[in-house]
């Protein structure tokens, strides 16, 4: 089941057609061009299998809001080469809530597919959408993976890996979380939404700390409690599960450092891989991006992750 799905990633992959070159971001006016990047995302998942997280309409979705934003859902891609139940991978795109960067979402899922790992790619909610409505979708997506594992063939398993915007996503899902509601009428309400494990890749999400944090006065602001609240590094806390960061030092690593800060203090094992050279927005760093870098020595990044993951049990 769903196998299917395994063929149409390759064939996108394969195409390119998922990848929209830098140089063609912009609107002769320089307006970011958001009408082909989210055309190009929903006619690529229109080709799969996808799964509507919530059977009878997500919870403050409308469709007049943005009519080219689909209802949250997930594809699920078997792994490959493998028999016995395993983890899924659910993985977040980035475009800073405003778009999609189809490298992040389809080519990711498709290297740890063949990598052996069972991945869900997640289409959240962007702006005129709130965070809190991105948060919602990726932990109903959690819990729908666990309640549904049997009708996968899955494990219990979850880890959430975002790049950028889904960064700080699976950054705030791995540290604000509940254990389930065991005696809830809807099944999928039932399962924890913690993740079992968190890759944050380039993620950007210091809102209190350096170096956001030195423009920010408490005093001033009237949502300090939100701003608190979306900052994962505020949130940390000794039940969170591991974490994997890795970025790039054009790419301003001190989000990735004071997200560790916090994690040592907090006693969360995790690992972190800072390397020389590349910039924001690498997805796999092999050539198949929207910047078009291939960087071989950015791209071990994956590889380390898988080693890191099937450590971890995923």
């Amino acid at each position: 089941m769903y196998e299917n799905n395994y063929k149409i990633l390759s064939e996108l992959v394969k195409s390119g057609d998922i990848i929209i070159p830098v140089s063609e971001h912009r609107k002769p006016d320089g307006t970011f061009d958001l009408e082909r990047n989210k055309k190009t995302w929903n006619a690529a998942i229109e080709r799969f299998d996808r799964i509507p997280l919530w059977e009878n309409g997500a919870p403050d979705y409308n469709p007049e809001k943005d009519p080219l934003q689909p209802e949250p859902s997930i594809i699920f891609v078997p792994a490959q080469g493998q028999k016995e139940r395993k983890g899924t991978i659910l993985v977040a795109h980035g475009g800073a809530f405003q778009s999609r960067t189809g490298c992040e979402g389809i080519n990711v899922a498709y290297y740890y597919a063949n990598a052996g790992f069972n991945t869900a790619i997640l289409t959240y909610r962007l702006e005129p959408y709130t965070r809190f409505d991105a948060i919602n979708d990726m932990q109903r997506a959690i819990r729908y993976l666990r309640a549904k594992k049997d009708e996968f063939g899955i494990t219990d398993k979850v880890c959430v890996m975002g790049f950028s915007a889904g960064g700080m996503l699976s950054a705030i899902c791995s540290t604000h979380y509940d254990y389930g509601n065991e005696s809830a009428e809807d099944p999928i309400d039932r399962p924890s939404c913690r993740p079992d494990a968190t890759v944050i890749s380039y993620g950007i999400f210091t809102f209190i700390e350096f170096p956001a944090g030195m423009m920010i006065n408490p005093f001033e602001n009237e949502n300090i409690k939100e701003m608190y609240y979306l900052a994962p590094e505020a949130n940390v806390n000794p039940d969170n599960p591991p974490f994997f960061i890795w970025q790039t030092i054009s790419d301003d690593p001190r989000h990735s450092f004071t997200l560790g800060n916090a994690l040592t203090a907090a006693g969360v094992p995790f690992e972190m891989h800072i390397f020389p050279e590349g910039i924001h927005g690498l997805a796999l760093a092999d050539g198949n991006n929207d910047l078009g870098s291939d960087l071989p020595h950015v791209a071990h990044w994956a590889e380390l992750c898988t080693e890191w993951l099937q450590e971890k049990g995923i």
